[in-house]
């Protein structure tokens, strides 16, 4: 038991690293980043969604609005959001973080600070500041499930399902929730169950992309590695069909690496959201 939790928490290690980040937004040729696979936790505010596509203007744009008055809290959200989607996650949560304060009450900014400090690996404290984003009364499924990938990078997996279990019940058969708690029985090696969770969530019409890959991920674990490579190539043009197999032949390669003695099991990132 206690080999199997040392196992865990190294596995949530791994990640929450900035190499699987990029990595596996590399492999799924794709401009979001991997805190999306559980959906949009910005504001639903018109003036907060209007970003440029560029994420890096979106940055001068928001930047520039913020520096103006640090106190506007639509412009910290896009701000915030702006560099999250530009990798500057420590900035972005010292933004958010001074926003909340401003604000303590904007429970969109608290889920978004939220969401940084998961970012960054701060497992705990997003956790706690994302109890603070909503209330049992009027919960928030998106946060439910972020909430839950939290508990996983900190080994509690039991616990962890169950806040997807609770945000499965508000979004019945929800890809992204699906697709979080397959990559949580993979943590703890029960790979038929991840394999069965995510072929659910594939199955979804709203599936996107990721939840293709974390499947190939599952079924390659599995030592299926034709079928894998099948599942991540999809219907993809031929570009992004081979960067899939090629983030897939990497993560695989790493259960065999000389440097951990074949004992870390890759994972891609758990989850995302916006």
């Amino acid at each position: 038991m206690r080999r199997q939790s040392c196992h865990s928490r190294s596995l949530a290690r791994f990640l929450s690293s900035a190499a699987v980040t990029a990595v596996l937004a590399a492999g799924l040729g794709g401009c979001q980043t991997m805190s999306d696979i559980t959906g949009s936790l910005t504001s639903s505010s018109p003036k907060a969604q209007a970003v440029p596509d560029d994420p890096r203007r979106a940055v001068e744009v928001y930047g520039e609005r913020y520096r103006a008055n640090p106190k506007d809290a639509e412009a910290a959200m896009g701000y915030g959001q702006a560099l999250r989607a530009t990798g500057q996650r420590a900035q972005a949560a010292a933004v958010l973080e001074q926003a909340t304060i401003a604000h303590p009450g904007n429970k969109t900014l608290l889920a978004a600070y939220g969401r940084a400090l998961a970012d960054n690996g701060n497992s705990q404290a997003a956790f706690d500041v994302l109890s603070r984003a909503h209330s049992p009364a009027n919960p928030d499924w998106r946060i439910l499930s972020v909430q839950g990938t939290t508990l996983d990078k900190m080994g509690k997996h039991e616990e962890a399902r169950g806040y997807y279990a609770s945000a499965l019940k508000i979004v019945p058969e929800e890809p992204s929730v699906l697709s979080n708690l397959g990559l949580s029985y993979m943590l703890t090696r029960e790979l038929p169950q991840a394999e069965e969770t995510l072929r659910r969530a594939h199955s979804n019409p709203r599936a996107d992309g990721r939840v293709r890959q974390n499947l190939a991920l599952v079924v390659g674990l599995q030592g299926r590695f034709a079928e894998a490579e099948t599942i991540a190539k999809g219907d993809l043009p031929a570009d992004e069909a081979a960067a899939n197999v090629a983030y897939l032949r990497e993560m695989l390669s790493r259960k065999d690496s000389p440097r951990n003695g074949g004992k870390t099991v890759p994972v891609a990132a758990l989850n995302r959201p916006d």
